[in-house]
């Protein structure tokens, strides 16, 4: 079994989360300026083996797509051209952010370190990878 990525994409950074190989356990791997994301996602797939990448499908309340997609359609035209070998799934996103800093404030992080927007990314892509993890 290989590793299932997480990608929370944004137009500044992308947070990103794995499992493990077993796809048993979701966790923050990193976030990364999006202007850097491909190269590194090219760099981690050639030393990690992964057999899937989980993707936020942000969404409305009435379940419209978010303006956010159509950078998201972009970068996945990208991917499935840089890595055509690995799969893409997606996974409804909405809330995940408010969830993140819900879960820092929960965890007792301190104010300053709550205002850390790519930790946010980080554990967003966290929650997304774990969501997709429990439909499965």
């Amino acid at each position: 079994m290989g590793r299932i990525l997480a990608i929370d994409f944004g137009t500044k950074r992308t947070g990103l989360a794995v499992t493990d190989e077993m796809q048993i356990i979701a966790s923050g791997l990193t976030t990364v300026d999006t202007k850097e994301l491909l190269q590194f996602l090219k760099h981690y797939v050639s030393t990690e083996k992964v057999e899937r990448f989980v993707v936020g499908l942000p969404k409305q309340m009435d379940n419209t797509a978010s303006e956010s997609e159509v950078y998201i359609q972009k970068f996945l035209e990208k991917l499935s051209k840089s890595i055509p070998e690995i799969p893409v799934d997606r996974v409804d996103e909405r809330f995940t952010s408010k969830m993140a800093f819900q879960t820092m404030i929960d965890s007792g992080l301190k104010k300053k370190q709550r205002q850390n927007k790519a930790l946010i990314d980080e554990i967003s892509a966290t929650l997304i990878l774990q969501s997709y993890l429990s439909s499965i």
